[in-house]
């Protein structure tokens, strides 16, 4: 079987910059394995796999290690080959997805997706993960991922991981978000992911669901810049609607090319 292969640098306007996801147009779903198999060969921090239906698009998203249950980059990666590559004209999106329905409005090369908010809770730091960093938070949240609130952006960046203890710890499909209020914008992270292949997410559009409404209410504001201070690094523009929260960026097309699956 021969596939379509778009790898796009998402929430960026900048090649090589931003976090870079694969998106596989698919006409129906092959077996799950094939899927897995094509993400570890992509060797990116998500593939997106997608059928498109007509008014609505199935999407799905894997990492070189498993299928998981939400990834913001790799939704406006889709978006944007949809939009670019295929010559979608719709200026909404409609996605079902494991998280339910997720839609993406496009404005010229600007991409609003409109996630479900996850609040995160205080919770007891985990021994082992006190551990394994360098610096300890002076506060500790967790929704789907672990929330570690710092004061200054300077720690989110001289962060360091003893990447043998971190690594032990079970998180299922969460990581753990770095955060504190940003110099130039309202607030910076970073996010690590035990386990993983891809170690530092570059830009991680899932985990400001929970960081969207924890900034939110300690700003006492609703619209907010965020910078994803990885080496790469990331811009996101975002917004907390209750139970909802809408994260905005821009894209580039980094390649465009084929596969083969036999």
């Amino acid at each position: 079987m021969q596939l379509h292969l778009y790898q796009i640098d998402a929430f960026t306007n900048e090649l090589f910059s931003g976090n870079p996801a694969c998106v596989v147009p698919l006409s129906r779903w092959p077996a799950d394995d094939l899927l897995l198999k094509i993400a570890k060969e992509n060797a990116v921090a998500e593939t997106a796999f997608f059928v498109d239906n007509g008014l609505r698009i199935q999407l799905r998203w894997f990492t070189p290690e498993a299928e998981i249950d939400l990834c913001g980059h790799a939704t406006l990666a889709t978006a944007h080959a949809l939009k670019e590559i295929r010559g979608y004209t719709r200026k909404t999106i409609l996605f079902d997805t494991k998280s339910g329905e997720l839609e993406v409005k496009i404005e010229d090369s600007h991409y609003t997706l409109n996630f479900p908010s996850r609040k995160p809770s205080p919770t007891p730091l985990p021994s082992l993960l006190r551990d394994s960093i360098n610096i300890q938070p002076q506060e500790t949240l967790k929704a789907r991922d672990f929330v570690l609130v710092y004061p200054h952006e300077e720690d989110i960046k001289n962060i360091q991981i003893d990447r043998l203890k971190f690594d032990k710890l079970e998180l299922g499909p969460g990581g753990v978000i770095f955060t504190a209020p940003g110099k130039s914008c309202d607030f910076v992270s970073r996010f690590f992911t035990p386990g993983a292949s891809v170690f530092e997410d570059p830009v991680t559009g899932s985990a400001h669901c929970s960081l969207i409404p924890y900034w939110s209410k300690k700003f006492s504001k609703t619209e907010m810049k965020a910078n994803q201070i990885s080496e790469r690094g990331g811009k996101l523009f975002c917004k907390n609607n209750g139970d909802r929260v809408a994260i905005s960026g821009n894209a580039r097309t980094y390649s465009i090319g084929k596969l083969w699956t036999e």
